[in-house]
């Protein structure tokens, strides 16, 4: 999701991969790498990342929506016997 999400935010403001890896202070064959799913980002790097897009690590990591609302299929809807709490 985090890849999904970055490459959206990315585009949005019109960067290329190079110069996104340059306000991130990484290399651009991470952020491919990213994008593709290939691999995830650490903390750090999660956290640059929201600041610099102004968004928020779970709206990066796809647990809420960009108005900040939580998905309803959280992992806090599971209960203990392994079943789904619908709200």
């Amino acid at each position: 999701m985090f890849g999904q999400k970055l490459k959206e935010l990315r585009l949005e403001k019109k960067l290329t991969q190079k110069q996104l890896a340059k306000v991130l202070e990484c290399n651009q064959s991470m952020i491919s790498q990213w994008e593709l799913e290939m691999c995830e980002p650490t903390e750090s790097n999660i956290r640059r990342t929201a600041l610099y897009f102004d968004v928020s690590a779970d709206y990066l990591l796809g647990l809420e929506d960009e108005g900040g609302g939580k998905y309803s299929n959280s992992f806090n809807n599971f209960n203990n016997s392994g079943t789904v709490n619908i709200r």
